[in-house]
């Protein structure tokens, strides 16, 4: 069986912490360096839904997306979530491992993973990184439909293919205009529209939109908007990771058990859809 150290140098091959964004806080939150892993688990944020889950699992390592302490702390008290999530952690021999920003602009990355799971085909990134001579890192991807949807049934086939939340999918824009190419990004996107203005698409799906940049976006241009849940358009990158982690101990013999959390930690839990005849109103 494999240490820690050595599961998490492998893991810092895939996303090193140096191509984070300056403000992310990445790398191992906890976990003992010579403790044996032999059970991972994959989900989107450090919750204590989800360490219980490891715990229960009998996980030695958590590897989330989404940082425990993104703006740091003074105490780690079990008095507070956070500080609980940490004690449990600990007192269950159980590393937390966190790739966020160097996990969204890796190849593959999170967005590589969002395509995959609506079925496009990645043509490049959106923001590409100036330092990948390759020019296939970057923020967001660049895509093309195999044939052209309308606005509708792209967002049919989003509501269809990522997990479902309670808030579905959104749309901006006319639900019968033809879309060909399509930009996506994982996680929070409405300050991306410079770019997939830029890159010429018909479509944009990401999470987080906000009411002032999607009215200015619409005013800019006819490109549609899909705004789907923040935690859904990032959960295919923990199936996405588990699967290179799986080559990675065959690769090394670890014959290691390596497990992605169906659990939606989505925070929004239930939908009121206004009066409307249009379908693209429902949850999905």
């Amino acid at each position: 069986m494999p240490r820690l150290s050595e599961v998490i140098a492998e893991l810092e091959s895939l996303w090193p912490a140096e191509r984070a964004e300056s403000w992310d806080a990445v790398g191992t939150v906890a976990g003992d360096p010579d403790q044996e892993v032999t059970r991972v688990l994959f989900a989107v944020d450090p919750v204590q839904e989800i360490v219980d889950e490891a715990v229960k699992l009998g996980a030695d390592l958590l590897v989330t997306h989404h940082p425990l302490y993104l703006r740091g702390t003074t105490t780690v008290a079990a008095s507070h979530f956070k500080g609980r999530v940490v004690h449990t952690l600990i007192k269950n021999d159980i590393g937390l491992h966190v790739a966020h920003t160097n996990a969204d602009t890796a190849d593959p990355g999170v967005s590589d993973a969002l395509a995959g799971a609506l079925d496009l085909r990645v043509t490049g990134p959106l923001v590409p990184d100036p330092t990948d001579p390759e020019g296939r890192r970057g923020l967001g991807r660049v895509c093309a439909l195999d044939h052209p949807l309308t606005v509708r049934e792209f967002a049919a086939r989003a509501a269809e293919r990522l997990p479902a939340t309670a808030q579905g999918i959104r749309v901006a824009g006319d639900p019968e205009a033809l879309v060909r190419t399509v930009a996506v990004s994982g996680g929070s996107g409405d300050s991306l529209f410079d770019h997939v203005r830029a890159a010429g698409v018909d479509a944009f799906l990401t999470a987080d939109l906000r009411h002032h940049p999607v009215s200015e976006a619409r005013a800019h241009s006819p490109l549609a908007l899909l705004d789907a849940a923040h935690w859904a358009t990032e959960w295919p990158w923990c199936e996405l990771a588990a699967s290179q982690l799986d080559e990675i101990s065959d690769r090394h013999g670890w014959d290691l058990r390596v497990h992605v959390s169906k659990t939606v930690t989505d925070p929004w839990t239930a939908h009121a859809a206004s009066a409307t005849s249009d379908p693209l109103g429902a949850p999905n």
